[in-house]
């Protein structure tokens, strides 16, 4: 009795760990986000980086401007909320910026966006619109230490 148990417990945590052949991928393949979701994303992030960042007065974001459609965006979203932002790397010796990284990604219908400091990282998921993007979730936070 026993062994039957200890066998069925294997069978159950092997068998959860299965699936079919057709829901297997080998990754994601990058899509470019374009055209007005590109702003609408852009400027929600830059609104919720501002909330948890700090003042725009006392504050320089470097960024690393890709040339890509959402850094344009990203950076004249920035600026738009108050921040100095340098994608040049030539910042004054007193400044000690706040380095931003960023990826914005289409996978099933929707549009995901990561900022990431050396403090925080936040993301949300968008749904794509005729004239934007809405968000399609709650933002996530994630403070550092």
């Amino acid at each position: 009795m026993r062994k039957l148990l200890l066998a069925s417990i294997a069978v159950a945590f092997s068998s959860g760990c299965q699936t079919a052949d057709e829901a297997l991928t080998t990754g994601i393949t990058q899509r470019a986000v374009t055209g007005p979701a590109t702003s609408a994303v852009a400027g929600d992030m830059a609104g919720r980086l501002a909330e948890q960042i700090g003042s725009a007065r006392v504050t320089t974001i470097q960024m690393n401007n890709d040339q890509s459609e959402f850094a344009t965006a990203l950076e004249a979203a920035l600026k738009g909320w108050g921040y100095t932002v340098v994608t040049d790397n030539k910042i004054g010796k007193d400044i000690k910026p706040v380095e931003l990284a960023y990826v914005i990604d289409s996978i099933e219908g929707q549009v995901l966006a990561r900022m990431t400091t050396a403090s925080i990282a936040i993301s949300r998921a968008y749904k794509p619109t005729a004239d934007g993007a809405t968000p399609a979730g709650p933002l996530s936070v994630m403070r550092r230490n």
